[in-house]
């Protein structure tokens, strides 16, 4: 007879913290909701970015680094919760992260656009947006507005790097006094192709310079988008001296978008900590926990 109440019992007190929690508070990958903020509007369409702070943070005495990150999905799919995991878990490491909406362009608005223009373009430019809203309301949030790092998945890595290198695609409406320059990167298999070539707006490659920051890069060795687009990037940065500030990361074995599943997302997740760590943007160890499963990257 006891184990009829044990097991209700102990079922309420593994359940407990979750059910203190509303349901639309926590995504799958069960990292809370930030604050959303509009950081643009476009007709009636709000841009939204989602922020989060760190426990006790206080912008009035103390400004951070901060992190701003842009989904993937083609260009015109993806959601910003996709990065809400990365950017909870470094606010609990003391930095001040985001995650942004940006417009979408999807393959059937491809025959709206002039000549070579590429669809990109549109995401490129609510993306800088982002970056200088996150800049102009560096006091107000308690970031430093000279260290701030930006990054993305897919093809959120490609508008991420586009948007801190290309000084067009600018919105008319947007303040000219913030750039958009950045101090690292985050990317996780950025979306680079050839084929960018025919628009130059959104071809990293004719951007590219010597004085491109420091980045933190993660590929599976299985995905077609490191041999498609990255290599040309990888050539280009031997060539300008800069490849060793740029640090490449493999899972072997694995596909596009392999960091969005566990326990890859805690194995890059932390080696992205300890890149951080090394820029002097982080304190301490990595609070995440290494699998044992045994998966690992190897340099690139």
């Amino acid at each position: 007879m006891r184990n009829k109440h044990i097991i209700p019992r102990l079922l309420f007190l593994i359940l407990l913290p979750f059910s203190c929690l509303d349901a639309k508070q926590v995504n799958s990958a069960g990292a809370p909701v930030g604050k959303v903020q509009i950081y643009k509007n476009e007709g009636d369409t709000a841009r939204e970015i989602e922020i989060f702070f760190p426990k006790d943070h206080d912008p009035a005495t103390k400004a951070v680094p901060g992190i701003i990150m842009f989904h993937g999905g083609g260009w015109g799919g993806g959601h910003r919760k996709q990065f809400r995991y990365l950017c909870h878990y470094f606010s609990t490491r003391g930095l001040v992260a985001a995650t942004v909406t940006y417009k979408l362009a999807s393959k059937a608005g491809t025959k709206n656009v002039k000549g070579t223009e590429s669809r990109k373009r549109v995401c490129i430019t609510d993306a800088k947006s982002a970056i200088r809203w996150y800049k102009q309301n560096a006091e107000k949030l308690g970031i430093d507005p000279l260290k701030i790092i930006a990054g993305g998945g897919s093809a959120g890595g490609h508008i991420s790097l586009l948007a801190t290198t290309n000084p067009g695609l600018n919105d008319p409406s947007d303040t000219k006094k913030y750039d958009t320059t950045v101090a690292a990167y985050l990317l996780f298999n950025p979306a680079l192709s050839a084929s960018d070539a025919k628009d130059p707006q959104v071809d990293f490659l004719q951007h590219l310079k010597d004085d491109l920051p420091p980045a933190m890069v993660f590929f599976g060795s299985e995905d077609t988008w490191l041999k498609k687009g990255w290599k040309a990037a990888s050539t280009k940065m031997t060539s300008l001296k800069i490849s060793d500030s740029v640090e490449v990361r493999i899972a072997n074995g694995q596909g596009h978008g392999f960091f969005n599943r566990q326990p890859w997302t805690d194995v890059t997740l932390i080696e992205a900590d300890r890149f951080l760590k090394a820029l002097g943007y982080l304190e301490g160890d990595p609070t995440l926990i290494m699998p044992k499963t045994g998966e690992k990257l190897q340099r690139g």
